[in-house]
C-alpha cells in the first residue's frame, strides 16, 4: 500500500540546480519512476512549476525533504493516487 502519484504546485529561484537537476535528485529516491516538471509560470526570480511524480510507495516526506535541499518550495498537493498492491 502506498503512494503511486504526487502532482505538487511547487516555487523554484531561478538560482540554484536545473529543473533537469531537479528531476534526476527525485529520481534517486526510492519508489520514484517517473518525474515530470512543467514550468507554469517564470519571472526574474522564480519559476512557477508543476511536478509529477509517479512511482510506488513513494514517500511524501522524503520527496518534500529533498526538493527543500534543493531550493524548491511545495505550496500545494494538487492530485494524489495511492494503491493497495
Amino acid at each position: 500500500m502506498g503512494l503511486t502519484k504526487l502532482v505538487l504546485d511547487a516555487l523554484k529561484t531561478l538560482k540554484g540546480p536545473t529543473i533537469i537537476e531537479v528531476a534526476y535528485h527525485l529520481l534517486e529516491l526510492d519508489g520514484v519512476k517517473n518525474v515530470d516538471i512543467t514550468v507554469k509560470e517564470m519571472n526574474i526570480e522564480a519559476l512557477s512549476l508543476t511536478i509529477t511524480i509517479e512511482g510506488f510507495n513513494i514517500d511524501f516526506e522524503k520527496v518534500r525533504d529533498a526538493l527543500e535541499k534543493l531550493g524548491v518550495i511545495i505550496h500545494s498537493v494538487s492530485e494524489v493516487s495511492a494503491s493497495k498492491d
